[in-house]
């Protein structure tokens, strides 16, 4: 036994350990405005910021200790203080750093946490629905951000000839469009372009219907609940999938019927969490986060589905290739990325 070995695996274990418990606080104070009421970056009371959000005063105050504990907020002379940096990523959600929404999802792990027991005992299927409300509603708080922050500006822009058409007026599809952050953000960018959104969850379908409501964009979006394999509509300059390609228990066969339903000038873009191809290059924060969370929730539903190829988050860019070659397509590069995504083009 290697007692300097064991203390810094303990420092290590402790520090995660904190931080799972600084998640569920994250979600709280998400969901009670917490932030958002500090988000001035003036200094409060617990008292004083129980009173702005209608929270018990003796529980905020204890909440707030923790955050100060943690660094998420500064503490002098009885104050609080939400610095204007961790405002972004706690408090504003525009800001492309924006996480404590997305916080939602990591709550969902333990929520389903006997669904997951089960699975990993039995046939290792959980389907996308049968998991905790707030997982859906925390997907599409952890992504749009990001989206926000760099489809409209890089991503497309990365693509061959994409911006030209859907300038001009191009037919898009959004595949696995969830709630339809990403189907909004086109349509907003992208006025003359008409979009089709397809999601096999029918209560994601519902909300997308709604963010499109919303949006003012019910003229430009028709959102859709169909599978990856069985939409009907052809002709499209532009099919994306969002996060969700690995998710799918036959992707090669999403990948087929996208390539039957584009046009021969066609382009596919693919927006995958980011990963190497190789085990060691994803032992990165980001990747053992992606990990732990495809053991959840990425794995078991493509499990869950015909064929059950199982890609899991961490696919990487070569694995995807294979999976687009295999559906026919002959071009394929990685034309863009981001700390969090590889962005993908194929083409026929």
């Amino acid at each position: 036994m290697n007692e300097a070995k064991l203390h810094e695996f303990m420092g290590k274990l402790i520090t995660d350990l904190s931080g799972a418990a600084m998640v569920a606080s994250i979600v709280v104070g998400e969901e009670l405005g917490l932030y958002k009421a500090m988000a001035d970056g003036g200094p409060v009371t617990a008292d004083d910021l129980a009173q702005r959000t209608g929270c018990h005063p003796r529980l905020v105050r204890e909440w707030l200790n923790a955050q100060a504990a943690a660094g998420y907020v500064g503490y002098a002379d009885g104050c609080y203080q939400l610095p204007p940096e961790q405002a972004m990523a706690l408090a504003a959600e525009d800001s492309p750093v924006y996480v404590a929404g997305g916080a939602a999802v990591l709550a969902s792990l333990f929520l389903d946490k006997d669904k997951q027991v089960a699975a990993m005992r039995g046939n290792g299927a959980i389907p996308w629905g049968d998991h905790h409300a707030c997982m859906f509603s925390g997907v599409e708080k952890f992504f749009r951000p990001g989206y926000k922050a760099h489809l409209v500006s890089e991503w497309l822009p990365a693509l061959d000839g994409v911006v030209e058409k859907l300038r001009a007026g191009a037919k898009v599809a959004d595949v696995g469009c969830g709630h339809g952050a990403s189907t909004v953000i086109m349509a907003q960018a992208f006025p003359k372009s008409r979009f089709h959104g397809f999601d096999f969850h029918r209560p994601s379908v519902d909300t997308a219907r709604q963010r499109v409501s919303e949006a003012g964009a019910a003229d430009r979006i028709v959102i859709s609940e169909s599978t990856a394999q069985t939409y009907t509509e052809r002709d499209f300059d532009l099919i994306c999938f969002f996060d969700c390609l690995h998710d799918m228990g036959d992707p090669v066969g999403a990948a087929r019927r996208a390539y039957d339903a584009l046009k021969s000038d066609g382009t596919i873009l693919l927006v995958e969490p980011f990963a190497g191809d190789k085990l060691a290059e994803n032992f990165t924060p980001i990747g053992r986060m992606f990990y732990a969370a495809s053991t959840f929730l990425c794995t078991p539903n493509s499990l869950s589905q015909d064929v059950g190829l199982g890609l899991g988050a961490q696919a990487g860019e070569a694995r995807l290739r294979e999976v687009f070659e295999q559906a026919g397509f002959t071009r394929f590069r990685r034309a863009t990325e981001t700390p969090f995504n590889l962005i993908l083009e194929a083409k026929k």
